[in-house]
């Protein structure tokens, strides 16, 4: 059985890799696109992340109240925008997500990535909502998540000179898990 053949035949049972979709959510909201509330709502299965990314996406288009869950990241990137552009956006937090201490400061819109990269314990999530939100500097050895932000970013940004719609990934490790089982199952 070809890698392929597991791809499309089990593909449905393989978690959405929640960092490409969630960063995919962004650039559609950036963008005025609804994609991704599309894409969402196909789904049969939502980890929370996900869930979270839905549902601050619609009260983003309905309110000033987003709710981001538990979801630091999502909190991050949006809270972004929200500073970039003037939005002034409130947003409801849930469980650890309260306590954790994250930087209030809005004018990091104008830190270098070098700086962002600095902040709530060097997480990469500033840097990577700079990132969605059009700054173009490139990092020499990004962090991993950064590294990925990029990839986001160009995968978009073709899909949309195409006139496409971006493509969805899926949980890479999970697959090979699967993948693997399923070879030694099949013999």
């Amino acid at each position: 059985m070809s890698n392929q053949t597991l791809n499309s035949k089990f593909q449905k049972y393989i978690p959405l890799d929640k960092s490409w979709i969630m960063r995919m959510g962004i650039l559609d909201l950036l963008h005025g696109r609804n994609d991704i509330l599309q894409f969402l709502d196909e789904q049969e299965y939502l980890s929370d992340d996900l869930f979270a990314l839905k549902k601050a996406l619609e009260d983003w288009l309905t309110g000033d109240v987003i709710d981001v869950g538990e979801s630091g990241t999502l909190f991050r990137f949006l809270q972004f925008v929200s500073w970039k552009y003037g939005l002034n956006k409130k947003f409801t937090k849930h469980k650890t997500l309260k306590e954790r201490k994250i930087c209030s400061n809005s004018e990091i819109i104008n830190y270098p990535l070098s700086e962002l990269l600095k902040l709530d314990h060097g997480t990469s999530q500033w840097a990577s909502a700079a990132v969605l939100c059009g700054n173009t500097e490139k990092i020499e050895n990004p962090p991993f998540k950064l590294s990925l932000t990029y990839k986001t970013v160009d995968h978009w940004n073709s899909k949309r000179q195409a006139s496409e719609k971006w493509e969805p990934k899926y949980d890479k490790t999970i697959s090979v898990q699967a993948e693997a089982f399923l070879r030694k199952f099949k013999g």
